[in-house]
C-alpha cells in the first residue's frame, strides 16, 4: 500500500487516525494502528512516537523523484543529525539511502545500525583527529571543510600511505528566508571553503593523494522557497568547469544538500518532495548541459523532511494556571529538554489532546515545560478542547532536531522512544532512569569522606 501524500506537508504522520472502537465514548488518537492514549500507559510519558509508514514513504518519495526526474546516477543521504539512532539508521539503510553524519558519534552510530561505509558522508567544520581516523579506519567518504582539516587529513593520509575519499564542502554565497541559525549557504557562514580560496583548494588537490570525488553545498533548512535551489546548480557547475579546465580534476559527484521544510503550523505550505526534487534536478540537468559537461552522480541531504512529520510527542497535562485577564497555562510533563526547538528558535508546533480527539476546542492556551525557566514554553496560545489533569496531549512533527538535541536540564531523564508500524509499538530508545544520569558522576574520594563524616 502507497500513499502518494508528501510527507512533509502534513500536520499529522500519515497513519493517524482518530479511534472510536476502544471502549470509551471519546476519539483517541491512533498512530501506526496503535492507541496514543494506550501507548502513554504502557511507556510512559513523555514519549517519543515514530511512524514507520511515514518515514519510509518520504524516503521512497526522494528515491523515485530522483529516478523520475535525473537522467544521470543519484544517491539520497539521511541527514542524521535530525535524529541519530540504531534504528532510524537502520531503516533509511533498508530503503536505500545513504547517511550524512557531523561526528564521531554519528559515524559510529551508522556503522554499528549496519549501513555500508562508502554510502556515509562524514561533515563537521572541525573534525578531530579522532574523528579523522575513525573516517579513515571505516572508508567513509570525508566531506572537507577548511584548510586545517585539509592539511590534517592529507597529513594524516600520507602517514598511513592512504588515498580517502574526500568531497569539498563549498560556500555558494546563496540567500535563502530561513532562521539566521540555519542558513548555511550565505558567505557570512562558518561552513565551507570562501570561493576565494577554491582556485589555492583545487591546486593543493591535484597534488595531494585524496581522491577527491566533487563538491558539495547545503543551502540552509526549513526552506519553503524553490527559486534557491534551482540557482545553486549554476554555482556548482561552474566550480566544476573550472576544477576540470584550470587543475586537471574530474570530479563524479556533487551534493546540493537538503533544507526542504515541513508543516509546523497550519500556515505553513512547503513545496512538495516532488516539486524539491523536480527542481534541483532541473537546476544540475540544465547548469551542466549548458557548459557541455557529463551528469555528475547527484546526492542531496535531507533530514528534517524525512523525519520530522513521521514523529510525535505525547505528554501528560499536570497543572493548570489561570490568569485574570490573562493567559492560561497548562503544564505538561516534558519541555525544552526534550524539545529546546521553541526556546532556541522561536519554532511552533501545533498539539491535539489524543484522549479527546473529537472534542471541540472551547479554550486557548499556553502549553508550558515543567522545566525551572520562564522561556520553557512549547506553544503560545494553542486552541484546545477544555483540558485538565491527566489528559494526553500530543505535539506534532517532532521528529527532528527534538530527541538529537534533547538534554538533561534540571537533571531529568530524557523520555523513550517507540517504533509504530501495524498496530504494534517497539521500544528503540529506552527512557532514562536515576540511575543513568549518574552514570558518568565522579565523586572524588576526599568529598565522599567529607559527605559520611559530616
Amino acid at each position: 500500500m502507497t500513499d502518494d501524500r508528501s510527507p512533509n506537508q502534513q500536520l499529522l504522520p500519515l497513519t493517524a487516525q482518530a479511534l472510536t472502537d476502544h471502549g470509551s465514548s471519546a476519539a483517541h488518537l491512533s498512530i501506526g494502528g496503535c492507541d496514543v492514549v494506550a501507548l502513554v500507559a504502557q511507556f510512559g510519558s513523555p514519549l517519543y512516537i515514530l511512524d514507520e509508514l511515514t518515514l519510509r514513504t518520504a524516503c521512497q518519495q526522494y528515491r523515485r523523484g530522483f529516478a523520475q526526474y535525473y537522467a544521470g546516477a543519484s544517491q539520497v543521504l539521511y541527514a542524521s543529525k535530525a535524529w541519530s539512532c540504531l534504528a532510524v539508521c537502520a531503516i533509511v539503510a533498508d530503503e536505500g539511502l545513504g547517511i550524512d553524519v557531523v561526528s564521531g558519534g554519528e559515524l559510529y552510530t551508522a556503522l554499528e545500525s549496519g549501513v555500508l561505509p562508502r554510502s556515509l558522508y562524514l561533515h563537521g567544520n572541525n573534525k578531530s583527529l579522532p574523528e579523522l581516523e575513525l573516517a579513515l579506519n571505516s572508508g567513509c567518504v570525508v566531506v572537507v571543510d577548511n584548510w586545517h582539516e585539509l592539511k590534517n587529513l592529507d597529513q594524516l593520509a600520507r602517514s598511513r600511505s592512504q588515498n580517502p575519499l574526500v568531497m569539498l564542502r563549498l560556500t555558494p554565497g546563496i540567500e535563502c528566508h530561513t532562521h539566521e541559525y540555519i542558513r548555511t549557504g550565505h558567505l557570512d557562514s562558518k561552513f565551507g571553503f570562501d570561493p576565494n580560496d577554491v582556485p589555492a583548494v583545487f591546486s593543493f588537490l591535484s597534488q595531494s593523494t585524496l581522491q577527491c570525488l566533487g563538491l558539495h553545498a547545503h543551502i540552509g533548512s526549513q526552506i519553503f522557497e524553490l527559486q534557491p535551489h534551482q540557482d545553486l546548480g549554476g554555482v556548482m557547475a561552474e566550480w566544476f568547469l573550472v576544477a576540470q579546465r584550470d587543475y586537471g580534476l574530474s570530479f563524479s559527484e556533487l551534493n546540493i544538500g537538503g533544507g526542504l521544510g515541513i508543516r509546523y503550523i497550519e500556515s505553513d505550505d512547503p513545496p512538495s518532495i516532488e516539486e524539491w526534487v523536480q527542481t534541483v534536478c532541473r537546476g544540475v540537468t540544465e547548469s551542466f548541459t549548458q557548459r557541455h559537461l557529463p551528469l555528475p552522480k547527484l546526492l542531496c541531504e535531507p533530514g528534517r523532511s524525512l523525519i520530522g512529520p513521521a514523529c510525535a510527542t505525547a505528554y501528560t497535562v499536570g497543572s493548570r494556571k489561570e490568569i485574570p485577564q490573562g493567559r492560561t497555562y497548562l503544564a505538561i510533563d516534558g519541555g525544552m529538554s526534550d524539545n529546546p526547538r521553541p526556546i532556541t528558535y522561536q519554532s511552533q508546533y501545533r498539539a491535539v489532546l489524543a484522549n479527546r480527539l473529537d472534542a471541540g476546542a472551547d479554550q486557548v492556551v499556553t502549553i508550558a515545560g515543567k522545566h525551572c525557566e520562564s522561556g520553557d514554553i512549547l506553544i503560545r496560545d494553542l486552541k484546545l478542547p477544555l483540558a485538565q489533569s491527566g489528559d494526553v496531549l500530543v505535539v506534532l512533527a517532532t521528529g527532528a532536531y527534538n530527541y538529537s538535541m534533547a538534554s538533561n536540564y534540571n537533571r531529568i531523564p530524557r523520555p523513550a522512544a517507540v517504533l509504530v508500524s501495524n498496530g504494534s509499538a517497539s521500544v528503540i530508545l529506552r527512557r532514562e532512569t536515576y540511575d543513568d544520569l549518574l552514570r558518568q558522576d565522579c565523586l572524588p574520594e576526599a568529598l565522599h569522606r567529607q559527605t559520611t563524616t559530616s
